[in-house]
């Protein structure tokens, strides 16, 4: 073992000890709240599995969701290319409200940004001192936008300038089919409807009408010290026709994340969590396009306060090219 990985190993162990004793002090495990970042999927209404206990009568809960996006990708084949080179980041208000027992709705306010970004250097002497490939960004102008897809000759989507505005605002619901706050199993059926008030042009919306329906579960354990929480979900998205590769957009998509957590302690939580979802595009042979997507999301949860929580974490993309190279996540958390 390396002496990071040693330290590493001894702060953990010394936590669990340290603060484990008590497992009614320790931190709530929930889901990120995040999905694909790629440009051409995050302008969808891909929702975040969510909390599998809903919010009591009265209550309510609110998150400034953050996901800064770094993507690089250059492919072709003899009849298509495509270039995703640029730099996203999202401001998402999630907010969330118990109208009686058993039932809650909510919203979701995002803000887009497509910019050149300034993230290019790290993550090229972060690929260099870990021996990853480069892919070939370390030969593209740095901090650039230039998003660009080109099928038999024609040139079917370019973005090039940075941009910032409003993306497509989402109405959400839950039921809870069993189990809820303080349960050790948890279930929901969750809704999303996502209307199409960003612009498509800019990437900050799709120009479709999305409707999601998805089942999520949850099961916490009791461990020595603090404890365990598994956690899952799965669904169906269905899209009207938007306006980004319009030709090409698929009308259905099934999408799902899978998780799992430990808090040693009532103010910290340790997660990692797995998110995928079929193809949103067709009659394309590149996997930027018409190719599932694995996305693994790791981190945890700082709590503040009982109602006050902090979420952190890295999205690397399992399947290359499917998902940017990385995604910072940063989730501010309250409840009243």
């Amino acid at each position: 073992m390396k002496p990071p990985q040693r330290i590493l190993g001894f702060l953990l162990v010394s936590l669990a000890f340290l603060q484990g004793s008590s497992v009614l002090q320790a931190a709530d495990i929930t889901p990120f709240y995040t999905q694909n970042q790629s440009p051409l999927v995050q302008i969808f209404g891909l929702p975040s599995i969510g909390n599998a206990s809903l919010l009591g009568p009265g209550k309510a809960d609110a998150r400034l969701v953050v996901d800064l996006a770094n993507n690089y990708v250059d492919d072709q084949n003899p009849r298509e290319s495509i270039l995703l080179d640029g730099e996203s980041t999202r401001f998402s208000l999630d907010a969330r409200y118990g109208i009686k027992k058993g039932w809650e709705l909510g919203v979701v306010v995002p803000y887009v940004i497509q910019s050149g970004g300034f993230l290019d250097g790290f993550i090229e002497g972060y690929h260099n001192a870990f021996g990853f490939p480069q892919g070939g960004r370390e030969q593209a102008p740095r901090n650039r936008l230039l998003y660009r897809y080109v099928k038999d000759g024609q040139e079917r989507l370019k973005v090039g300038d940075s941009s910032s505005g409003l993306g497509d605002i989402s109405f959400n619901g839950g039921w809870q089919a069993w189990g809820g706050k303080g349960e050790p199993s948890s279930a929901a059926l969750r809704a999303s409807l996502k209307l199409p008030t960003g612009s498509s042009s800019a990437l900050h919306g799709s120009g479709s009408w999305d409707l999601s329906l998805w089942m999520v579960g949850s099961n916490d354990w009791k461990v020595t010290y603090g404890h365990l929480t598994l956690f899952g979900g799965a669904g169906f998205m269905g899209m009207t026709g938007g306006d980004v590769l319009e030709s090409q957009q698929r009308n259905w998509v099934g999408f799902g994340g899978l998780g799992f957590g430990w808090s040693p302690a009532r103010w910290i939580a340790f997660k990692v969590q797995a998110n995928g979802h079929t193809s949103f595009y067709k009659d394309s042979d590149l996997r930027e396009l018409n190719y599932h997507s694995i996305q693994l999301t790791m981190g945890g949860t700082l709590a503040f306060s009982d109602r006050i929580s902090l979420d952190l974490g890295v999205t690397e993309d399992v399947i290359v090219k499917t998902s940017p190279d990385v995604v910072f996540h940063l989730a501010w958390r309250g409840t009243f």
